[in-house]
């Protein structure tokens, strides 16, 4: 295995007002193929900023990112776009479903934006329903699911494209706590059948432990979540 996702020094700013507001800075962390890595910590100290400039949803202020050992930092926003639509899948907290289209044509969509054909789409978005137990409800839009069918119809998409890169933000932060656990066993399989590395933010103590690594985002600083225990026992 080698390494899939690298940061190095990142920081992220935001203009407040006259003054910038500084969330973390001089971040570095790395994701190995095939790792499923828990970011957690308060809520408020950058998790999902830095999910978002891991899925190069965002650029950073300083710093930068590598893809398979490519520098992607720099690339232009159409060539990001393209890197996200190859080789990762999201899935968040608001599951973004569009509400006017079905379950099967909002899977379709990432593929439909790629340049793939309707019938080639179609196939696909059918079988990624499928897997997720929701080839009964391909026809029905999101407002006619419930919110852990919305959340697998998002999972479904995710999974579309065959992405190497899952980023999963809270994604059974809306959801009660048995649809949550199935979610996140779906999570867990779907990692394991399509051989991804997968990133999750996630408050759930028991969904981040297990994980196979732990980090925690506190006050600007990543750390590992077990050398962060020892300390504070030690305390």
């Amino acid at each position: 295995m080698g390494l899939v996702l690298r940061a190095e020094n990142l920081a992220k700013r935001f203009r407040s007002g006259d003054a910038d507001l500084t969330v973390f800075s001089g971040l570095s962390l790395h994701v190995d193929e095939g790792e499923r890595l828990a970011i957690i910590g308060p809520s408020g100290t950058g998790k999902s900023t830095l999910l978002h400039l891991l899925g190069l949803l965002d650029r950073p202020s300083a710093g930068r990112i590598f893809l398979n050992g490519d520098d992607v930092t720099s690339l232009s926003d159409s060539n990001l776009a393209s890197v996200r639509n190859r080789l990762m899948g999201f899935v968040w907290q608001m599951n973004t479903l569009l509400l006017e289209f079905t379950a099967l044509e909002n899977v379709m969509m990432p593929l439909l934006v790629r340049g793939t054909s309707k019938k080639s789409a179609e196939d696909e978005a059918q079988q990624r329903l499928a897997e997720v137990g929701l080839s009964a409800r391909a026809h029905h839009r999101p407002g006619e699911l419930s919110g852990g069918e919305q959340q697998r119809v998002a999972l479904a998409r995710a999974l579309v494209t065959r992405p190497r890169i899952l980023l999963a933000d809270e994604p059974t932060g809306n959801l009660d706590e048995h649809t949550g656990e199935e979610v996140m066993s779906l999570l867990e399989d779907t990692h394991r059948t399509h051989n991804l590395t997968t990133v999750l933010v996630t408050h759930n103590p028991a969904f981040s432990a297990r994980c196979h690594r732990i980090l925690r985002l506190e006050a600007g600083v990543l750390s590992p979540w077990r050398l962060v225990e020892e300390a504070q026992k030690a305390d």
